[in-house]
């Protein structure tokens, strides 16, 4: 997998993704040609990014989905039944909640934490419990969390959040805190994007 060109690894989700819809749709066999059509990446592209991998398909034929979710998964490290926590079950924590798109991608959050679950729980869609009960109620095997906490007490958070053996956080608090070695953070910083977006637009006016 270190052998593959960047650009390709960043298409693996988008083939995924898109296989699993057409899973879904009830397609057993997809030619390049069609993905095509799902994914907006050109068949050439496709059939070349798949031959990275081995003989996926045969001319005229097709490649099989089922197959092929399977050795993308694999190659992506994806595990549809990851258990996923959400730290921090506000206004942002309940609308990560109702984003269901990552269904069948990367499996699904099961439960969320707060300092006040009592005043999350009747707009929730999944359990929440009191922070303070982490230990107790994390699930077997969760490895990763999404963190929207505020600003009070994220280093406390993410402490404990290592303690009870989570290795991947996925940050919406923009604070800076240390990490344990070993331990992944993905920030996502919508202000940053949004900067950088308008500074790129802006230079391509002048």
């Amino acid at each position: 997998m270190n052998k593959t060109p960047k650009a390709t690894l960043r298409r693996y989700p988008v083939y995924l993704k898109a296989l699993t819809k057409i899973k879904e749709e009830g397609k057993e066999k997809i030619m390049s040609s069609e993905l095509a059509s799902y994914v907006g990446i050109k068949s050439t592209t496709i059939r070349r990014d798949f031959s990275l991998i081995g003989s996926l398909g045969k001319q005229g034929y097709g490649y099989n989905v089922d197959e092929l979710i399977r050795i993308f998964s694999h190659e992506l490290g994806v595990n549809y039944d990851e258990k996923i926590i959400l730290v921090g079950a506000g206004n942002l924590g309940r609308a990560l909640l109702n984003y269901n798109k990552w269904q069948n991608v990367v499996g699904e959050i099961v439960c969320a934490f707060d300092v006040d679950p009592e005043g999350c729980r009747d707009k929730a869609s999944v359990p929440v419990y009191d922070i303070r009960d982490i230990e107790e109620k994390l699930p077997v095997g969760c490895r990763i969390a999404l963190l929207c906490i505020s600003e009070n007490d994220v280093q406390e958070t993410v402490d404990l959040l290592a303690r009870v053996g989570i290795k991947g956080i996925v940050d919406f608090t923009h604070v800076h805190y240390n990490v344990p070695e070993g331990m992944i953070i993905r920030n996502t910083d919508v202000v940053s994007t949004i900067q950088e977006l308008v500074f790129e637009t802006n230079s391509e006016n002048r």
